[in-house]
């Protein structure tokens, strides 16, 4: 089946949230909309108009010494690194500069860092970066690893978000469900109201993009 995409232009910027209406299965949830973030986490263009407009949301003196990219927003959290170091922000770290750091899955879910990568959260203020937020339990489970690791989570940021907050730490998100996709849906499998009316999956969706059935 061809997934039919639809573009929601954002008035500030040439940003667009791509996205197809139907019934897919998540890892955690199912959802009536497949956010399709592949050109603005990939395209240089469109990364860096999503980190400008990420970054403008951040006071100067917001203490940020590593981005945790998830989602494969890496590129994103490059030039957010990018713009918050040109803008001034501080940070405590010995050089003075923002890590861009990503972690890695356990077969149960768990985010963990290696010996080499653990300097980059231990004692670090850490901005949580993900593509989206819509059940919070990624970005949840991104706050708990911080933690565990010694660091200090400072925020929680995100292309589009269907949450206003997430353990204690307000979601800043360019799209959300208050200024597009009102309607959107995600629910726990055993809730979901598109399968109790019968209509079948029309794809599985997870960080990585959409696999039609």
């Amino acid at each position: 089946m061809a997934i039919q995409l639809i573009e929601y232009p954002l008035a500030s910027s040439n940003l667009r949230l791509r996205v197809a209406r139907g019934h897919f299965a998540t890892s955690h949830s199912h959802i009536n909309y497949y956010i399709d973030l592949t050109m603005t986490k990939h395209r240089l263009s469109e990364a860096r108009e999503a980190a400008i407009e990420l970054a403008g949301s951040f006071k100067p003196s917001t203490i940020i010494d590593t981005i945790l990219c998830l989602d494969g927003t890496e590129v994103v959290g490059a030039c957010m690194a990018s713009e918050l170091t040109k803008a001034g922000f501080s940070n405590m770290n010995a050089h003075r500069t923002i890590y861009v750091a990503t972690p890695e899955h356990t077969s149960g879910s768990q985010l963990i860092f290696r010996d080499n990568s653990a300097p980059m959260i231990v004692g670090k203020h850490v901005l949580v970066l993900a593509a989206s937020v819509t059940t919070g339990f990624t970005a949840q489970a991104a706050i708990d690893a911080i933690r565990y690791y010694n660091g200090i989570p400072v925020g929680i940021s995100a292309i589009f978000s269907c949450v206003d907050s997430c353990e204690g730490f307000p979601v800043v998100s360019i799209f959300n469900t208050k200024n597009v996709l009102d309607d959107y849906q995600s629910t726990n499998t055993h809730d979901c109201p598109l399968c109790k009316a019968g209509i079948k999956l029309d794809a599985l969706v997870n960080a990585h993009g959409i696999s039609s059935f």
